[in-house]
This record gives structure tokens, C-alpha cells and sequence, in this order.
């Protein structure tokens, strides 16, 4: 697996509170993270700067058994995004720096590449992206997955970042988008209509996550509604990446990542896809059974399967710092990361 994307360190704490707690974050970071957890031989290409938040970053993910790629950037510092807390759920004011350089190919035994959220909005790094992906797409060597991730506050109007979002899930294989997102990007319809006109442009399988509502996925020969799992809500940070984390891993483990599976990708059966969903859904909502972008490890996954455990809500695996403390509810998992209002 390869992840590209940004890495920068979340400052979070509750919101008008005067305390903010420091914590590795970025969308394809903590998707790598997740698939570091899960087992899965991952790199993760960033940006990161020369500074304490950077050489925090890097042992976070490598803790995980993450390779991280890129290394510090000369004089550039590590990216930051501030999230309060309400109610458990998370808004962002981000201090981005995303320039990643030229991009070589992939190494040859690469079968996966994931980006997705700032990483492919955000210049001057955005256009390397994009250059990277469409040069994978035309070798059809490797599934390409694309998470949209959507930021208002960094993207300006719908009508402006529609067609770049568009151009890149028609470079795309797997699509996991949340319906918040299709509704910024597309006011007027419905999420299972843009999830069917998206896999008519190219991918093979499209997933829509729909927080409490669950999930909607489309291929050329099935459309399932999968439902969310019950949890006691702590936040929903990292939500929606660990879904994304949870979605690759079980298609790698059905044997339907790689260009040359690409075929059984698109034609994978009813029961497959079901266990993938869900699977995937049941690691998002241990993500916010505890605080932080914090997804389950392999064995974690295992014994909450295995009915050892007696709630989701009760495996936090570190005790929450005063700053992070929100009351819990019953809820079920959002699936999905919150965006920036």
C-alpha cells in the first residue's frame, strides 16, 4: 500500500477553551496509520517540517509500522489544524504547507495507491498529485483509491471544485466519499444519483458513507444499504479515514487490490462486499468509541469481532487528557471525518 498526502499535527481541545492538546493528524496520513494497525506493509509520502511536530509525526506513524517518505522539508515547518470540540464533533482551522516535489514512479511491488482531501486541492503540491495519479492510471498496474474529504473553507465554491474533484475520480478504481460532502459539492441531488454518475465515469466500486445512516456502495452489478454501528460517541475524529483504512484493507484481503484485479474489483459478489462494509464500519466506530484519530489495531479488530468485548464505548486505550474530555452519548459511528463548516 502506498499513501500519499498531507501530515500535520491536529491542536485540539474543547471549543472556548483555553488548553489545546497536540495530536498527529491529516487525512491520508491517518489512513495510513489505520492500515499500519491493520497489518498492511504501508508507505506514507509527505511533507513534513524540520521542527519537534515533524519528528512527532514521524515516530507516531512508524510506532504503527508505517514507512514514512519525504522526510523534513529544508526550512519548512509541519502543518497544523486547529479542531474544537462540541458535542464530540470536530471543526478545523487549518495552517497548511503542502509542496511535495516531483513524484517518481511507484516501486514495482506497489498494488495500492491512496490519496485524497488536502493533498490534491492545495498548490503547489496539488499538481504533482494529480500528475502522479493520471501517470498510474494510464499504467493500470496499481487500484487507485480517492477520498474527496471536502474542506470548504480551502476550496472556495462548489462550482470551482467540482471538476477537479471529478477529474480525479475518473482517474480512480475505489471512491469512498461521505454524503456531507456531496451535499457542499452538489446541493440540489441525491447522493445515491452522483455515487452512480461517478462509477459511470471510471471506478469500479463507489461508497458513499452516511454517518448515523450507514452506507451506500455501487459497482456495475450491485448497489447495497449498510447500517452504521451502535457505539457510545466519544468525537469523530479520524472517522471516516479509518473507514477508508477498514475499506482497503478487506479489499487487499479478498484479493482485489492491483491493476490486474481490476476486473474482479468490479465484479466482486454481494457477501464480499458486505463483509468489506462492514468490517470497514465496525473499525471506524472503535475509531470513535475513544478520543482522537486513534483507529484499532489488528487484534483490537479481533476481540471486538469475537464478542470479548463488552461495549465499543469502553475501549479507549488511553484515558482522555482534561482538554479532550466531552460527554458521551449513544450515537452510532459517523463514518465519516467532519469538515471544516
Amino acid at each position: 500500500m502506498f499513501v500519499i498526502g498531507e501530515a500535520f499535527v491536529d491542536l485540539v481541545g474543547p471549543r472556548g477553551g483555553r488548553t489545546l492538546v497536540a495530536h498527529p493528524g491529516g487525512s491520508p496520513a491517518n489512513v495510513a496509520l489505520g492500515l499500519g494497525r491493520l497489518g498492511d506493509p504501508v508507505t506514507l509520502m509527505t511533507h513534513l517540517g524540520q521542527d519537534a511536530f515533524g519528528e512527532m509525526i514521524s515516530a507516531h506513524l512508524q510506532h504503527s509500522g508505517v514507512r514514512v517518505e519525504g522526510g523534513p522539508g529544508k526550512g519548512s515547518r509541519t502543518s497544523l489544524a486547529v479542531a474544537t470540540l462540541a458535542a464530540g464533533i470536530a471543526t478545523y482551522d487549518f495552517r497548511i504547507e503542502w509542496d511535495i516535489g516531483d513524484l517518481e514512479p511507484l516501486p514495482v511491488e506497489t498494488r495500492c495507491l491512496h490519496t485524497g482531501s488536502l493533498a490534491t486541492v492545495l498548490e503547489p503540491g496539488r499538481a504533482d498529485v494529480e500528475n502522479l495519479l493520471e501517470r498510474e492510471h494510464q499504467r493500470a498496474r496499481v487500484t487507485i483509491s480517492y477520498d474527496p474529504n471536502v474542506r470548504p473553507a480551502l476550496l472556495g465554491s462548489p462550482e470551482e471544485a467540482r471538476p477537479g474533484i471529478e477529474h480525479l475520480v475518473t482517474l480512480s478504481d475505489v471512491v469512498k466519499v461521505s454524503d456531507e460532502d456531496l451535499r457542499w459539492l452538489y446541493p440540489d441531488r441525491e447522493d445515491e444519483d452522483v455515487a452512480r454518475e461517478w462509477l459511470a465515469t471510471g471506478p469500479a466500486l463507489v461508497v458513499v458513507t452516511r454517518g448515523g445512516m450507514g452506507v451506500f456502495a455501487v459497482t456495475a452489478g450491485l448497489e447495497l444499504r449498510r447500517p452504521a454501528t451502535p457505539i457510545d460517541l466519544v468525537d469523530t475524529v479520524g472517522a471516516g479515514d479509518s473507514f477508508t483504512s477498514g475499506l482497503l484493507d478487506g479489499l487487499r484481503r479478498a484479493d482485489l487490490i492491483g491493476g490486474s484485479r481490476r476486473e474482479a474489483l468490479a465484479a466482486i459478489d454481494e457477501s464480499s462486499l458486505i463483509s468489506v462494509l462492514d468490517t470497514a464500519s465496525l473499525i471506524a466506530a472503535i475509531t470513535c468509541s475513544r478520543p482522537g484519530a486513534d483507529p484499532p489495531t489488528r487484534a483490537e479488530l479481533e476481540e471486538v469481532q469475537a464478542g470479548s468485548s463488552s461495549a465499543l464505548g469502553s475501549r479507549t486505550t488511553t484515558a482522555p487528557s482534561p482538554a479532550r474530555q466531552v460527554p458521551t452519548a449513544p450515537a452510532t459511528a459517523p463514518l465519516q471525518s467532519p469538515r471544516t463548516p
